[in-house]
């Protein structure tokens, strides 16, 4: 009896062992899966992603606003750096004066880490631009993040050079497109 009692004691500790968090992992975040599909079907204008420019209206929010909309992050980090302070806050008064324009905050990571892992540090890249938009008197109803993880590289590359390309969120603002 006592050894019943001991091997299930036992087996309660290993399970809470088995459930504690990984230091590494900020939080689990699901993907908005239907985003993506949406995202897979539709593709939003881009200025750094050059698409089409000519479908782009010069007196349109996103041909008004920012041109950088870019920002990079140091490897496993969420911080963001000094010298994208400036662009940040561009964003952030550009959309505090436009309160009509939407702006879509894509966060990403390089292929390193877990999937789960990516998607949440992505999701907190995401989460760190928006904080600062909103410290520049953004509505949080003009913004919404969504992590990609590792899933969209802009580079394919297995090196340095790749990967820091590839950890950023990309500031996208949604227009309508007239056809």
């Amino acid at each position: 009896m006592t050894n019943l009692r001991t091997a299930g004691t036992l087996l309660v500790l290993l399970s809470l062992i088995a459930c504690g968090s990984n230091p590494k992992q900020e939080e689990d975040l699901v993907v908005d899966t239907e985003q993506q599909r949406l995202d897979a079907v539709v593709k939003p204008v881009t200025i750094d992603g050059v698409q089409d420019f000519s479908s782009i209206d010069p007196n349109s929010i996103a041909g008004r606003a920012p041109l950088e909309r870019v920002i990079y992050f140091d490897y496993d980090q969420a911080e963001l750096r000094p010298e994208y302070l400036s662009i940040v806050a561009q964003h952030g008064r550009f959309l505090a004066e436009n309160t009509d324009g939407q702006v879509r905050l894509e966060g990403h990571t390089d292929e390193r880490g877990t999937r789960e892992y990516n998607i949440a540090l992505g999701e907190a890249r995401a989460k760190t631009i928006a904080r600062m938009l909103q410290l520049q008197g953004v509505n949080p109803d003009q913004m919404r993040t969504v992590s990609y993880g590792e899933e969209l590289p802009v580079d394919d590359a297995h090196n340095n050079d790749a990967w820091a390309k590839n950890r950023r969120v990309n500031i996208i603002y949604e227009i309508a497109v007239q056809n």
